[in-house]
C-alpha cells in the first residue's frame, strides 16, 4: 500500500487548480473556434512544446510499449480533447461536471473487471460518498432556485460519459504498464506523437487560413493554448507522476477537488458560501478520506 506524502496532495491541489478551470477555458474559446479546432489546437499545443524532450527521452521507452505509449496518449489526451470540445457546445456547464465526476468510478469498475485489481471495499464506499457529496454540491443551487441546469441537447452527455470510460482505461493502464517509465518520460513522448494527428486535422480545417488580427480569434486561441499547455501538457506529466507516486485511486479522485476551486471562484466573484456548501465539501473530503485510508496489514 502506497503512502500518500505531501508531496502527492501537493500534486493533487495543484491539478485541481489547472483541471478545475478547464471547464470554463473551454467554454471562453467557443467564442472565436470551433469545437474540432478548439480540441485540436489544445492537444498540438501540449504536444508542441513536448516535442524537444519526446526527442530526447524516446530511447528510454521500452521498444515494446511504444505503441501502447501512443494508444494512451490517444483514450487520455486526444480522443477525450475532442468529446468534451463537442459536448461543451450543447451541455451545461454544471451537468459536465458532474459527468465528469464518474471518472473515479470508471477508473475502479474497469480496474476490476479488465485488470484484475482488488479494491477493499471502504475504497469504494469513499468514493461513491465523494461522488454523492459533489452531486449534491452541484445540485445545490437547483435546488435553492438559485440557477436552472439544461438537459437540452442530453445526447451529447453520452461523450462526456465516453470520454470518463476512457480516462478509466488510461489510467489504469498506466498504474500496470508503465510503472518502470519515469512520468515526465512517458508524458512528453505520448503528446509528441499526438501533434501529427492534431497537425494534420488543424491543416485540413484551413486554421492557417483563419483571421488572426480578429480581436475574438486571438482571444479564443490563447485561452485555448493556455489550455493546451497547462491542462494538458503540464497536468498529464503531473498525473502520471500522481499515479506513480500515489495510486490509481487516488489520482482520479482529482475530480472531486475541482468543485473546491469553482467554489473559491466564486467567493473571489462576491458568491456566498453557505453552510450547506460546507457540508457537501466536507461529504467529499470524507469520502476522499475513505478511499485513500490505509487498511490493515
Amino acid at each position: 500500500m502506497k503512502k500518500i506524502d505531501w508531496i502527492s496532495w501537493g500534486i493533487f491541489f495543484l491539478l485541481c487548480c489547472i483541471w478545475g478551470s478547464s471547464f470554463k477555458l473551454m467554454k471562453d474559446s467557443t467564442i472565436g473556434l470551433s469545437s474540432d479546432q478548439i480540441a485540436s489546437l489544445r492537444i498540438f499545443s501540449a504536444g508542441l512544446i513536448f516535442v524537444p524532450f519526446g526527442l530526447i527521452y524516446f530511447s528510454k521507452i521500452p521498444t515494446n510499449k511504444v505503441g501502447l505509449v501512443i494508444l494512451s496518449a490517444a483514450i487520455g489526451n486526444l480522443i477525450p480533447a475532442y468529446l468534451f470540445a463537442e459536448a461543451m457546445t450543447k451541455i451545461d456547464g454544471s451537468l459536465g461536471g458532474i459527468l465528469n465526476s464518474l471518472t473515479p468510478i470508471c477508473v475502479i469498475v474497469i480496474g476490476i473487471l479488465f485488470f484484475k485489481i482488488t479494491v477493499q471495499i471502504e475504497k469504494i464506499i469513499g468514493v461513491v460518498i465523494g461522488f454523492l457529496g459533489l452531486l449534491l454540491l452541484i445540485l445545490l443551487p437547483i435546488f435553492t432556485g438559485e440557477k436552472n441546469i439544461q438537459f437540452n441537447n442530453l445526447g451529447y452527455s453520452l461523450l462526456i460519459i465516453l470520454a470518463t470510460f476512457l480516462y478509466g482505461i488510461n489510467v489504469n493502464m498506466v498504474g500496470k504498464y508503465f510503472t518502470e517509465i519515469h512520468p515526465i518520460h512517458l508524458a512528453t513522448v505520448s503528446l509528441s506523437f499526438m501533434t501529427i494527428p492534431t497537425g494534420i486535422i488543424l491543416w485540413n480545417q484551413k486554421f492557417l487560413q483563419l483571421d488572426f488580427s480578429n480581436p475574438i480569434l486571438q482571444t479564443s486561441i490563447s485561452y485555448t493554448v493556455f489550455l493546451g499547455v497547462f491542462g494538458s501538457a503540464i497536468a498529464t506529466a503531473l498525473f502520471y507522476m500522481l499515479v506513480k507516486r500515489a495510486s490509481i485511486i487516488f489520482a482520479s479522485l482529482v475530480t472531486y477537488g475541482i468543485p473546491f476551486v469553482a467554489l473559491f471562484l466564486g467567493f473571489l466573484d462576491g458568491e456566498k458560501i453557505t453552510i450547506l456548501k460546507l457540508s457537501c465539501l466536507g461529504i467529499i473530503l470524507f469520502g476522499v478520506y475513505l478511499a485513500n485510508k490505509q487498511g490493515k496489514k
